[in-house]
């Protein structure tokens, strides 16, 4: 008899138990609802790996290859910080010119990774990257603090 207290598995290791208990499989299967081919994989899988081969794998793999390197990742949320009102094609372009090179699709998917798709979110790393750092702001932070702010204040029009 097989025990768990996993609420994942614990329906499959039921079925195994209960056509041990009644010393036939077609019956237990019946009872539960499910196929004899069911019965027959999980018991496969208890015998090859024990009770915990029954939890859940997921088969598909992550396509890392559609991810940019950690440096690459690295530069494009230090420039969203550094030029938070840039929007994500000047962000590419700019990267390009320091020669980390990005596309501006890539840099939005890295932007919502760390929540930095939109100008307000961006105004909000560089707000706690100041508060905790207390670095000196550039020219450029300044006017994207001062912009949000306005707009705040409902007195910005573009």
């Amino acid at each position: 008899m097989l025990n768990t207290t996993d609420k994942i598995i614990k329906h499959k290791v039921g079925l195994l138990n209960l056509a041990d208990e009644l010393g036939n499989v077609s019956k237990a299967c019946q009872v539960m609802g499910l196929s004899r081919d069911t019965f027959y994989r999980y018991k496969s899988a208890v015998e090859d790996g024990g009770v915990e081969a029954l939890f859940e794998r997921t088969r598909r793999k992550p396509n890392l290859a559609n991810r940019v390197d950690e440096v690459t990742e690295q530069a494009v949320i230090k420039n969203a910080t550094d030029f938070p009102a840039y929007g994500q094609t000047r962000t590419s372009n700019e990267l390009r010119k320091l020669g980390v090179f990005v596309s501006p699709s890539g840099v939005r998917s890295i932007w919502l990774r760390h929540n930095l798709a939109n100008f307000k979110n961006r105004l909000k790393a560089l707000e706690v990257i100041v508060a905790a750092d207390g670095i000196i702001l550039t020219e450029a932070q300044v006017q994207a603090l001062e912009k949000k702010k306005l707009d705040d204040e409902g007195l910005w029009r573009d």
